[in-house]
């Protein structure tokens, strides 16, 4: 993009996940009348990305928008993502925010920013991007999202009310994405989306159909995916997991190992039949990592103690671990049985020391050579992500950002992996 000095200069506050990540590129991308600036004090509008999936994320994002009133200059302030759906009308109301505008109409941003009236536009629940992102500011991974929505309705979650059902991009868009995006330089990919393993059920594809796909476009080395369920590891996945564009890790949401917790989150998985999955992986050689909510309305110390005993029996790796917090809207918000705060924390506290002593064991025990793409320098060392998925930190003399580097000798602390490279 070309920009001129006398252009308006936009900052973008990315809350949330992955997708959100994709979505603030698409809006980059489109910005053709104004300066994309990584200074927000500078900016004269910020639009902010928001994230719903919890009440708590609501209130970081209005705390958010009363800092920005402290600045000297209080920029121009325009409100998108997830938040639109279920704050956004009294942030609008409570003159909160200048402007605000749904998932559906990010395309149209250049168009929309020119407006200096005030505008609410939530758009609709059912648009597919046809963006194609040809960089990603700060990144040496990109993110390709390949679908949109999700038609689980598991009791806790807001998501598929913000986001709506789940719809897949073609597949032509999303290869002509990746095409693009290696020819500039990238070679690991993360698919992401709302629910990455629906895609294609809907256009009689799946997702293993589009794997094998990228993986023959020139440049693409690696192939990451966001979150997939456990029932969406069929046989045809099953086929290509031992492929070598496949990153050796992989992360299928649980949520719980007790069967009666699945039973109130109205999950889909089966403990047993998860345990069997997630063994037959390990055995494949992979790493892999969970979502799993602790102190959910319903959660006795008698289930907490079942999903103990059934979780040391999981060969995880990582754990992206939640208390359970009120999500307005959602069946779990009016359940009764609530599980106090300081007990849902000791459970948090007791999951995420069961999964780093797990970690710290499985790099010990595996010592084979990792193939590292380095992200960043830190404090004089650099830093990057193996085909587990692990981090590691890296002591060079020269420098390593956006390379990658086998290592076969490294030292696998409880703190994380380091090594030297010459």
């Amino acid at each position: 993009m070309q920009f001129s000095t006398n252009k308006q200069k936009v900052y973008f506050k990315t809350f949330g996940c992955r997708t959100n990540v994709f979505d603030t590129q698409v809006m980059m991308s489109n910005l053709k009348d104004f300066e994309v600036t990584q200074d927000e004090k500078q900016a004269d509008i910020v639009v902010i990305n928001s994230c719903t999936v919890t009440n708590s994320a609501d209130s970081t994002a209005r705390g958010y928008i009363n800092s920005l009133n402290k600045f000297d200059k209080p920029p121009r302030v325009v409100f998108t993502g997830c938040g639109v759906w279920t704050k956004g009308e009294n942030l609008f109301n409570e003159d909160k925010v200048d402007s605000l505008f749904g998932h559906s109409e990010k395309e149209k941003i250049n168009e929309l920013l020119q407006n200096e009236e005030r505008f609410f536009d939530a758009g609709d629940l059912k648009h597919i991007d046809d963006t194609i992102v040809e960089e990603f500011v700060g990144k040496s991974r990109a993110f390709i999202k390949i679908q949109e929505g999700c038609d689980f309705r598991c009791s806790y979650c807001i998501i598929p009310y913000v986001r709506g059902d789940a719809r897949s991009y073609k597949e032509d868009k999303i290869l002509e994405q990746v095409t693009t995006l290696a020819a500039n330089g990238f070679g690991e990919f993360i698919l992401t989306g709302t629910n990455v393993g629906s895609y294609g059920k809907k256009q009689h594809t799946s997702l293993a159909k589009l794997l094998k796909k990228m993986s023959m476009i020139k440049g693409v080395r690696r192939i990451r995916l966001g979150s997939v369920e456990p029932i969406q590891i069929d046989d045809e996945f099953k086929e290509i997991i031992s492929e070598p564009f496949m990153a050796r890790h992989l992360h299928i949401a649980l949520q719980h190992t007790s069967k009666t917790m699945l039973d109130i989150m109205n999950r889909r998985n089966k403990v047993l039949t998860d345990l069997e999955l997630f063994e037959f992986l390990r055995d494949k050689g992979y790493a892999l990592g969970t979502d799993f909510i602790v102190g959910h309305p319903g959660e006795t110390d008698v289930l907490w103690k079942e999903a103990v005993e059934n979780l040391h029996r999981f060969p995880l790796t990582h754990v992206h671990a939640f208390t359970y917090s009120k999500r307005d809207g959602t069946p779990s918000a009016t359940m009764k049985e609530e599980v106090r705060g300081d007990i849902a924390k000791m459970r948090y506290n007791e999951l995420v020391k069961i999964i780093d002593e797990k970690n710290h064991a499985f790099r010990k025990a595996n010592r084979q050579p990792l193939e590292v793409l380095i992200e960043q320098e830190k404090n004089g060392k650099f830093i990057g992500l193996d085909q587990f998925f692990n981090q590691i930190e890296v002591e060079s003399t020269a420098d390593l950002v956006g390379d990658w580097i086998f290592l076969e000798e490294y030292d696998a602390k409880v703190s994380g992996n380091v090594a030297k490279f010459k």
